[in-house]
């Protein structure tokens, strides 16, 4: 496909639906007149911060969700009072522990109507690695829920019309995936570029894990919420990071300005749940969110302003392709393999 064709193609893969919705959006404007009664849903992280928000907001409408935390004791206390939820143990760094959950819910027959992938590592603190060799990041946003994503393959498809959506960041943005070196084995050291690959990741994963299934009925998805200074997640860096980064004032209070970015949780949460919701995406997939409608395809213009829209090498579709082999090999299982759990 000319170079030309190809940017064309993938704009027009990125063009808005036009949900109304808009960075001010809130988690209850999206849900409005939403029913999920009969819904069967899993939220990794879904008690705390972002996650915990989707969870309430998915189980108001009438969902069961299951909340998949790596302490169950801490999603307890989180999730009192939220009804229809159950919880169970996950370790997205841990194979054993992602197989384990993925065949309790086979075992269970059930079938999965939405899959959220939202627990992840931060940008902030050391580059670590797993007992792998992985790099951390990389092995928890990306390879973790794409080892759950196809485990859960059999009962996803089950649904007929589930979605997978896997919460992203315009943190993409500053680097593709490192593909002489995605576990940062050399000398290059940087937690900040291991978190942009891990999100670089997402969106190739949504990308072709919806070329691939979207039309069993497996649509996928990869939203950006913002930036949220008032979460676990973004807390963890410290205030005088998080000042850094402009995300929150002299007096470590949040700066809430939608238009750059910076949000609140419930404006954060919204456009995971146009990405899990909405009826205007029922023939869509494979696409990057932000601000509660498909974001535009960057032009190009070097710019790192993290609502700027998505970049062209995470929706490029060889590089999706390339990614989802890689991941395959990492997770010890061939393509072939991962396939047959769909049968």
């Amino acid at each position: 496909m000319p170079l030309t064709e190809h940017s064309q193609h993938l704009r027009q893969l990125q063009e808005p639906v036009g949900t109304g919705f808009t960075a001010y959006s809130t988690a209850q404007e999206v849900m409005q007149g939403i029913d999920l009664t009969g819904v069967n849903a899993i939220v990794t992280g879904g008690h705390s911060g972002l996650g915990l928000a989707v969870t309430r907001a998915l189980s108001a409408a009438g969902a069961w969700v299951t909340v998949a935390a790596r302490d169950p004791r801490r999603a307890k206390r989180a999730l009192v009072g939220v009804r229809r939820v159950e919880i169970e143990q996950l370790d997205l760094l841990v194979p054993e522990s992602v197989e384990a959950f993925a065949a309790r819910y086979r075992r269970e027959g059930r079938p999965v109507d939405l899959l959220v992938n939202h627990a992840g590592i931060p940008a902030t603190g050391g580059l670590d690695h797993d007992r792998r060799g992985y790099e951390t990041r990389f092995a928890a946003n990306h390879l973790g829920h794409f080892q759950l994503t196809l485990g859960l393959l059999p009962v996803l498809l089950a649904s007929g019309r589930a979605r997978v959506v896997t919460t992203t960041s315009g943190a993409h943005r500053h680097s593709g995936i490192l593909w002489d070196d995605p576990h940062f084995r050399t000398d290059r050291h940087d937690p900040a570029l291991a978190y942009a690959q891990s999100k670089t990741a997402n969106v190739l994963f949504a990308r072709e894990l919806d070329r691939l299934w979207g039309d069993a009925g497996v649509r996928a998805f990869a939203p950006h919420p913002g930036i949220v200074a008032d979460t676990r997640f973004n807390r963890s860096a410290g205030d005088d990071v998080r000042r850094a980064l402009g995300i929150v004032d002299g007096t470590g209070a949040a700066i809430i300005d939608p238009p750059s970015g910076r949000k609140t949780i419930d404006q954060g949460a919204a456009t995971i749940l146009v990405a899990a919701t909405s009826p205007l995406l029922e023939h869509r997939g494979g696409v990057y969110l932000a601000d509660g409608d498909v974001a535009t395809l960057d032009p190009g213009t070097g710019t790192t302003h993290p609502q700027a829209g998505v970049a062209p090498h995470a929706v490029d579709p060889e590089a999706a392709r390339r990614l989802w082999e890689l991941s395959a090999r990492l997770i010890t299982r061939s393509p072939r393999d991962l396939f047959s759990l769909a049968v």
